[in-house]
């Protein structure tokens, strides 16, 4: 098969949850222990940070990366979801897993899929596992996919988990509690492995506490931890909430050593070491257009305070969502003033453009519904004037397209 054919194979043969939401999510991890067992276990021969959390875990992910990459490791990386290519997924020092090496592993293992009936997730975990192993890389940073206990990536004992933000997403799966999420979260604590907590709330600081006991895991929230004000090569003001728990997390990190320039230069190229896309990404000037994939409560909160700190003439702000998005509770995050382009992201769990829109316009917000997400943009940038500010965003689907 071709490159194209491997991924057409992938995307209509296995459940994923980027497409199709609950009816995809996998809660045991069966199915992925086996699979390593199959694959003699790649996820033993290499070691690896856990990063969990609802909000910045894939930031952090990537700041570890970069951070680690400027201290001279071969450093792998696993995230989802991608934004244009699967192979997004999967890098050593930035650079993607090769065509060819996909196309090959789903070859080889295309039986054993079909005949096991194996989620997206755990066939991509298993590859990235594989991947990784084979190249020998000096450490991995694994990002969960969904929640933590239950995630496939939950099988690899690593050198620290760090839990960044928690906040109330996925709670048909993970529970509608702050709490009950936290024991999800939680869930990627192991025996002894030190567990770094990015931001303190009273509501899941117990939880935490509690896990971590059981397992004579050493905890530290990040949050109380005086660090140096380090520039970032992330723009957004939000991601200084990430930063604790990256610093935390290398100097929990024993076997490796990283000075303090690694660490400054790691900060500052992040987006050049690891290529990572859509986190507050600028992608036009004269009108300045910015595109972020926060979809969520605390994401869209943060995201939305950082617009308004900009400086413009008039704003306008091209949005969807999916479905199981309860856009309702979000919409007094939005500003008023700005001039909003209602859109479908193509995919199956996409919110219908009219019925976002009237969501919209019900609570006062001035816009317009288009039929797509380009026809959305094309709109905006067609409106816009130099001096004005485009944001685009409310899913990861949104973003893709425009990128």
């Amino acid at each position: 098969m071709t490159y194209k054919e491997t991924l057409d194979w992938m995307f209509a043969q296995l459940p994923m949850y980027q497409n199709k939401g609950k009816s995809a999510f996998n809660s045991k991890l069966d199915g992925i222990t086996l699979f390593a067992h199959h694959l003699n276990n790649p996820h033993t021969q290499f070691k690896s940070i856990h990063v969990a959390g609802t909000n910045g875990k894939g930031s952090s992910s990537h700041l570890l990366a970069s951070i680690l990459q400027e201290a001279g490791y071969k450093v792998g990386l696993y995230t989802s979801p991608h934004l244009k290519d699967f192979r997004e997924r999967i890098r050593i020092n930035g650079n993607k897993i090769t065509k060819r090496w996909v196309v090959d592993f789903i070859h080889k293992n295309q039986s054993y899929f079909s005949e096991n009936k194996l989620s997206f997730f755990e066939m991509t975990v298993g590859m990235a596992f594989s991947y990784f192993a084979q190249e020998e890389v000096d450490i991995a940073i694994i990002e969960v996919g969904l929640g933590g206990r239950l995630d496939s990536t939950n099988i690899i004992k690593p050198e620290v988990s760090l839990i960044t933000n928690i906040g109330l997403d996925h709670v048909d799966m993970l529970g509608d509690t702050l709490a009950k999420i936290a024991r999800e979260k939680a869930g990627i604590i192991k025996s002894v492995v030190p567990v770094v907590i990015s931001e303190y709330n009273k509501e899941t600081a117990p939880v935490f506490n509690s896990v971590a006991k059981d397992n004579n895991a050493k905890i530290i929230f990040a949050e109380n931890v005086d660090y140096p004000d380090y520039e970032i090569g992330l723009l957004g003001s939000y991601q200084q909430k990430n930063i604790k728990g990256v610093l935390a997390t290398i100097n929990t990190l024993s076997d490796f050593v990283v000075t303090e320039s690694n660490i400054v230069e790691g900060l500052i190229h992040v987006v050049e070491n690891t290529k990572l896309m859509g986190r507050w990404q600028q992608i036009g000037v004269e009108p300045t257009i910015i595109c972020d994939t926060a979809h969520n409560k605390e994401g869209i909160s943060l995201v939305m305070e950082q617009v308004k700190k900009q400086s413009y003439e008039e704003l306008h702000i091209v949005i969807g969502f999916v479905k199981d998005k309860e856009v309702s509770k979000i919409l007094s995050f939005f500003p008023k003033n700005a001039t909003y382009y209602y859109c479908k992201p193509k995919n199956f769990r996409g919110l219908d453009e009219k019925d976002l829109g009237s969501l919209f316009s019900e609570a006062g917000f001035q816009g317009d519904v288009y039929k797509s997400v380009n026809k959305a943009f094309k709109a905006a940038k067609k409106r816009a004037k130099k001096n004005d500010f485009i944001y685009v965003g409310g899913s990861n689907f949104v973003v893709a397209e425009v990128l």
